[in-house]
C-alpha cells in the first residue's frame, strides 16, 4: 500500500473517531423524531428536561409547572410530561410513545399522596389525524374512600391560527376543543356521578402546549417561562 493512501486512511479513521467521541460526550441536545404528522406542534423531543411555567392570567397567584423530557428504555423512546402544582407537589405524569404520540402510561398521585398507575381504556389525546376526534380515558382512585374516577377527554380541532405567548413569541398553533368528562363511581353502592366541562387547549409549533382555558376564561393558564432544571429547583426551594 502506498504511503499516501495509508496516511489518508489513518486521517479518515481519526476524523471518524473524533466525531463519534464528540457526539458521545457532547452536552448538545439529542432530538428524536416522531411519525405523527402533527409532531411539530407537540413538545420538543429531546433529552434535556425543560420546565414550562404556566400562570393563570385570570388569577395571577395560580401557577402550574410541567416538566418535559424524553427517556429511552427496552420499549423504545418516549416523552414524559410531569404536572406539578404551584407549590411543587407532583400531581400526575403522562407517558407518550414518541412514534405515534399515543399515551403509554398515565400516573396520578392518589388521596394517600402515593403514585398510582391509572388503568388506560383509550390512549389517544394528541391527534394523529386532525380530521378525527381523539378519545382518552383512564381510571384511578377517587378523592373519597371506596370511589374511583373515570377521566375522559374528547379532543377535536377547532381552528388553526398564529398565537402569541412568552411575551414576544408567536407561532402557528392548533386550537383544540376538549370535552372533559369525569365520572365518580362507587362500586359498593353502585352509584355514579358525572361532571362535564369544556376546555380549549392551544399547541404552538415548536413548543407544544402553550395555553388552556375554559369557555368564559375564568380559568386561563398561559405559558409564561421555560425554565432549566436548576432554575426550577431554585423556585421550588423558596
Amino acid at each position: 500500500m502506498k504511503k499516501w493512501v495509508f496516511f489518508g486512511l489513518v486521517v479518515l479513521f481519526a476524523t471518524f473517531i473524533g466525531w463519534y467521541v464528540k457526539g458521545y460526550f457532547s452536552d448538545d441536545t439529542f432530538a428524536y423524531t416522531s411519525k405523527n404528522p402533527n409532531s411539530a406542534f407537540f413538545y420538543p423531543l429531546d433529552t434535556i428536561p425543560k420546565i414550562y411555567q404556566y400562570r393563570n392570567i385570570a388569577n395571577g397567584l395560580d401557577e402550574e409547572f410541567h416538566r418535559i423530557y424524553t427517556v429511552e428504555d427496552a420499549v423504545g423512546p418516549h416523552l414524559i410530561v410531569e404536572v406539578y402544582a404551584g407549590d411543587g407537589r407532583l400531581r400526575e405524569a403522562i407517558n407518550y410513545n414518541i412514534d405515534s404520540l399515543v399515551v403509554q402510561d398515565h400516573m396520578v398521585v392518589n388521596r394517600e399522596q402515593s403514585k398510582e398507575k391509572a388503568l388506560l381504556y383509550k390512549n389517544q389525546i394528541f391527534p394523529f389525524d386532525l380530521h378525527k376526534e381523539t378519545w382518552f380515558a383512564s381510571k384511578f382512585s377517587g378523592v373519597m374512600d371506596s370511589t374511583v374516577i373515570l377521566h375522559e377527554v374528547f379532543r377535536k380541532l377547532q381552528t388553526k391560527r398564529t398565537t402569541s405567548f412568552l411575551t414576544k413569541k408567536s407561532a402557528k398553533s392548533l386550537i383544540f376543543k376538549d370535552k372533559i368528562r369525569r365520572t365518580v363511581l362507587n362500586p359498593f353502592t353502585r352509584t355514579e356521578k358525572e361532571v362535564t366541562g369544556l376546555q380549549y387547549s392551544i399547541f404552538a409549533e415548536g413548543y407544544g402546549l402553550v395555553a388552556w382555558h375554559n369557555r368564559n376564561k375564568t380559568i386561563h393558564f398561559r405559558l409564561e417561562r421555560i425554565l432549566t432544571q436548576k432554575e426550577w429547583i431554585q423556585i421550588i426551594a423558596r
